[in-house]
């Protein structure tokens, strides 16, 4: 069975990372809204990495020897491009030994009133990932469609042992796409789940377009 681990239901410094990321006035400075992102990421990793198996091994120091329990998991960190790469680098600085793949996945409305979303994924960049744990950072989960798109273009180059996904926002209809398109002993880490989506397909009440706010707007 899926399991959904929400960051906001327990009090931590987070939840003022997020506040600042939904403020409008914080909003307007870039850079701010990158750094929390990443610290977000770095948050997020280290709650993740109780999960992971480990070992009990030796380390040899000047004066003798210590023993300690570290992680045995080989980890890839998947980015969807562009949004998630401060996410990305906030989990690469607590894995900093990972492996990192990369997916381009966007969304494309279908239709001319901008209410039905499809899902292009154009390029992917990623290690063998067989037998390893799978983490797909990106901050936003609303209708599912990009991460389940990216998860499905990963697993051409194996199947992995255990799989990750981590978002800042998510939505209840997204989380139910990803679950369909998952193994069942996935593991979600969201730091919200906001009630709905607009017409458009934003997250409401979300932050907005998390891609144009850390990099500036598209066209």
């Amino acid at each position: 069975m899926m399991t959904i681990v929400n960051l906001s239901e327990q009090n931590s410094i987070l939840n003022r990372y997020m506040a600042e990321l939904r403020d409008v006035k914080y909003q307007k400075n870039r850079l701010l809204f990158r750094n929390n992102i990443e610290r977000i990421g770095e948050f997020m990793a280290f709650e993740l990495s109780k999960t992971l198996d480990y070992a009990r091994e030796t380390v040899h120091t000047p004066l003798g020897q210590a023993e300690l329990s570290l992680p045995q998991d080989e980890i890839v960190i998947a980015t969807v491009l562009r949004a998630g790469l401060p996410f990305h680098q906030g989990f690469l600085k607590v894995f900093d030994h990972a492996e990192n793949g990369f997916v381009s996945a966007y969304r494309m409305y279908t239709n001319r009133e901008h209410t039905e979303v499809g899902i292009h994924t154009e390029y992917m960049a990623a290690p063998s990932l067989e037998g390893k744990t799978l983490i797909i950072v990106d901050p936003m989960l609303a209708t599912g469609g990009s991460m389940a798109a990216s998860y499905e273009a990963l697993l051409k180059n194996g199947t992995p042992k255990a799989v990750h996904i981590a978002c800042v926002i998510a939505v209840k209809e997204g989380l139910e796409v990803v679950r369909e398109a998952v193994p069942e002993n996935t593991t979600i880490w969201v730091a919200a789940i906001d009630p709905q989506m607009n017409e458009q397909k934003y997250i409401v009440p979300g932050f907005g377009d998390a891609g144009d706010l850390c990099f500036g707007p598209k066209l």
